[in-house]
This record gives structure tokens, sequence and C-alpha cells, in this order.
């Protein structure tokens, strides 16, 4: 956990410098303290023995949320611990950054792993490469009196970070996934919200004689339609079992009639013509932003999207997001939702407890709040989104949730299985653009599947 070993010459040097600065030091801290907004109790300024002076850095995938929640707890962060130098960096291409100083042995304290083109967490876990996040999970919380940081968050919504029983990876966001529209374009049309697929295929009609693309995703991302469309359809054809029977790598489960009759139904937007013309070769801002110009009219995507295309969307366009049309009404309210952005802490960092006590200062309720209000995303923290007023966009996600009830359900393979991850994402590519079929979206799964669970350096997850 980064201690240092003392000798009796270094104990005794640094005991007469402390002594003399002690007070100094404890003054320093206080004053500090005193800046932030909120109390902090005795026990919650420094529970996990962050060694003064040392610095801590953090470097973070720079996406739709923006960086200003990322700076907005480091503040807190340094007003809690001033003499520790805290740094944050927002980039891109997180896992072409940082592989090689995983490599080298020297990665930063704290990462946020999202993004196109993160690290592989799964091969991380494999490797040992990350932090047990225990006494993190067991510290009291910097803002919630009498609880640990871990009965702060919600029930749940870390368990996709839970390895062999270990905590090491830590979701700072809870997304919500479906399909999203203009409700002002709507009510201009007078169109309805479909409820069912078939429902869904007769507005496609409606709205392509009316001169716009029914349907773009994000072209170049294909796995925007797998993680939006695909895995809800999955769900409604064939119930949270063949959902289960997925993750756990069940023989011939990509073969199966309930998956091939998801994947048609995807197809048929191909099929029929309704995605914009040039989608697959659009970034995913790009195709969002024809999107916003109304020159499509569905897209697919989580929550994000809001605040990744705040400065580009028209006022008055009220985007609103809506559950994935399944064969019968009464599946309609099943909604695709999970904890995300992972964020980890590398076991060879310079500064284990650095990284761990940012991120109690990330998830602490004042931060939720600020993240709710200027992210329009939500945290997992009990009480972060208090006083703050939401959009018509976060509104319409968590009505959604609120709707589905007992019908929230997630996948796991994504977070288990990368080359499952990778196979979906580009078999999606091929069929959306009509140079593959449904059946062989399937058994180009399916062989990858079968791939890695035959591999036995593959670690296996299950789940019931």
């Amino acid at each position: 956990m980064g201690k240092r070993h003392w000798s009796r010459r270094q104990f005794l040097k640094s005991s007469a410098a402390v002594g003399g600065a002690l007070l100094g030091s404890r003054l320093l801290g206080a004053l500090a303290q005193d800046e932030l907004p909120f109390e902090v109790a005795p026990d919650a300024v420094n529970p996990l023995g962050l060694e003064p002076g040392v610095p801590v850095e953090g470097v973070f995938f720079e996406g739709g949320f923006g960086r200003d929640y990322i700076d907005f707890a480091a503040d807190i962060f340094r007003k809690l611990h001033p003499e520790n130098e805290m740094s944050v960096e927002g980039i891109q291409r997180v896992g072409e950054v940082l592989r090689p100083r995983f490599i080298g042995g020297n990665p930063p304290d704290v990462i946020d792993n999202s993004g196109a083109g993160n690290l592989d967490n799964a091969a991380l876990v494999a490797d040992e490469l990350l932090a047990d996040l225990a006494p993190l999970m067991e510290a009291p919380a910097l803002d919630t009196p009498d609880k640990t940081f871990a009965e702060t968050l919600f029930v749940g919504s870390q368990d996709t970070g839970v390895f062999n029983g270990k905590q090491l990876l830590l979701n700072i966001a809870f997304t919500v996934s479906g399909i999203w529209h203009s409700k002002t374009l709507f009510e201009e049309k007078g169109w309805e919200y479909p409820k069912t697929w078939d429902e869904m295929l007769g507005l496609c009609e409606t709205i392509k004689a009316d001169g716009i693309s029914p349907w773009t995703y994000q072209g170049k991302y294909p796995q925007y339609m797998v993680f939006g469309v695909l895995d809800p359809l999955i769900y409604k054809v064939g119930g949270m079992q063949t959902v289960i029977d997925i993750d756990n790598l069940v023989d011939g489960i990509w073969l199966s009639d309930p998956v091939l009759q998801a994947v048609k139904m995807v197809y048929q937007l191909a099929e029929n013509d309704y995605i914009l013309p040039g989608t697959e070769g659009l970034t995913h801002t790009e195709s969002q932003a024809e999107w916003l110009l109304n020159h499509a009219t569905f897209i697919p995507c989580g929550t994000w999207l809001e605040n990744e295309m705040r400065e580009l969307t028209p006022e008055g366009f009220n985007m609103v997001l809506k559950p994935v049309p399944g064969p019968e009404e009464e599946d309609y309210a099943a909604i695709l939702a999970w904890p995300g952005e992972p964020y980890i802490v590398p076991v060879q960092a310079a500064n284990v407890v650095g990284g761990m006590e940012y991120l109690r200062c990330l998830l602490s309720k004042e931060s939720a709040k600020f993240f709710a209000k200027n992210v329009s995303a939500i945290m997992p923290v009990y009480g972060g989104a208090e006083g703050v007023e939401l959009s018509d966009a976060l509104v319409s996600a968590f009505d959604a949730v609120e709707s589905a009830g007992d019908a929230v359900f997630n996948r796991r393979y994504s977070d288990w299985y990368t080359d499952i991850t990778n196979g979906t994402r580009d078999a999606m590519g091929e069929l959306l653009t009509k140079r593959s079929t449904p059946e062989q979206f399937c058994e180009t799964v399916q062989a990858i599947a079968d791939d890695v669970k035959a591999d036995p350096d593959i670690p296996k997850y299950t789940r019931e």
C-alpha cells in the first residue's frame, strides 16, 4: 500500500523536522478545511493515512463527462490535504498513453480507464495490476457522517468492479442506455414514440417519407448499437436467462433463436434503408451532430450524451431518452442501465493511498451534486442530487428507470471478455452496412465466444 520503510537515522531526522512543523501543519490543514462547503468529522479527515507532502497524480479519460468534475474533486482534495500536491490530466486513448507506464512500473496513482482505446480491465485484473480498494470502501465517508464510504454508494453500483471477492474497479457514474429523440420534433410532427418493434418500423416509414433518415448511430464505433439496441432486444426476446447464458458462456447461446431474432430485428433498420447514408464513416460526435440537426431522428446512447453534445445542441431541441421497443408492448419498459466510468488505482502506483483518497473526494456527496448539476449525470451516491434541478434529458432517463422497476437489467460479458465485446462491435459494423447477414453475425460471435471459453489463460466468471 505504498508504505515507506524508514531507517532509524531517517526516523530521527524526520522526527525533528516534524516536531518543529507540526503546529503549522495542523493550522494550515485546518484553514484549508474551513474553505470546504461541508464539515468533516475528525475521523474522516485522513482515515487512509495519506502521508503529508507526497504528491498524487491522476490521469483521466476526458470524454462525454468533460473534466470539470475531475477538477472539482481535485479542489476538494487540495483543501482537505493542502500539504499534498494533486495533479490531474485529461487524455484520450487511455491505453495508448498509459500502457508504456504500466510496462515501466510507474503508472499514475488514479486513472479513469474509460473511452475508446482504454486499457483492458480484464487483463489488468488477470495480471494483478490493480490495488484492492477494500481500505477505501471501509473508510469513513468524507461528508456523510457515521457512514463508511461503501455505505454512501447505491446498492449494487460497485458489483461490476468486484473480481474474486475484491473491489478492483470503482464505478463513478450510473448510466441509463436507450434510444434518444427530440421531443420538440415529435411534438411538431405529431409523432408518438413506439412501444413495439413493429410500431418502430412503421414510424420509420413515416419519418422516411417526410424526408428525414429515421436512424443514425456512432458509425466508427458500432458498439453503440450493441449496447444501445441489440442487448435490450435480446433481453426482450429471450428474457433475463438468455442474458445470463451469454455472460456465462453457455454453449451455442449466440446461435439460439432469441439471439438470432434480436439480431434480425436490428438488421431490419439497415435492410429497409432507415439509417442515415454515410453513417458508418462518422465518429461518435459527428453522427450525434447530424442527429442534432434533425438529419436523423433516432440515435442510441447512454446518459452521457447530453453533456458530450452540450455546446452543439440547438436551443429547444429537448433531447429525451426512451427504452428500446420489444416484440410485445408489455416488454416495453425494460431498460439497460449500468454503473460505469470505472476508475482504478494501480498496485504499482507511487501513492496508492493518495489515489484512493482522491476517489473518496470524487464520490463525496458534494462532488456528486456538482456532477448532477454541471454534467447532467448521476453519481451512484445517496443524496447526490439533493437540491439539484435536473435537465429534461436526465429526468427522462430516470423516469425510464423508475418505470422499469425490476426490469432494469445489465449484461456482464462486456466487462469480463474483451474479445467478445470487440467481436460484437466488429460484427455489428458488418451487419449494419449489409456486408453480413444476421446468421453470419451470430456464427461469428459464437466462434469468438467458443475461443474465449476454450482459452485457459482467460479468467472465467459466472453470474446467477
